[in-house]
């Protein structure tokens, strides 16, 4: 069974295309740990199928993030999202 892991922050790279700006995500376990994967790393998580990542809205709407792929490769992104992962980019930086 998949673990589900709550996205609360991302480590944003300095490059000019959104497909490419995400290094990292992380967030909280449940034992109020952090964790931060790097974006290739967390992509292998999902096509293994061993973790689903989400993000939440206000108001509890949670989002699933997908791999989406690009000219440039995959990258990660949420459902609600057309190409750019734009849900994503709004997080902020993980400290």
């Amino acid at each position: 069974m998949a673990q589900y892991l709550h996205i609360r922050c991302v480590v944003k790279t300095d490059r000019t295309s959104a497909h490419e700006r995400i290094q990292s995500v992380g967030g909280v376990k449940p034992d109020g740990s952090r964790w931060i994967l790097t974006q290739d790393k967390a992509i292998s998580c999902i096509q293994d199928g061993t973790h689903v990542f989400y993000i939440e809205k206000p108001g509890g709407l949670r989002l699933e993030v997908i791999v989406a792929t690009s000219a440039r490769g995959n990258y990660l992104k949420t459902v609600a999202d057309r190409e750019q992962p734009d849900k994503l980019l709004s997080l902020p930086s993980c400290p």
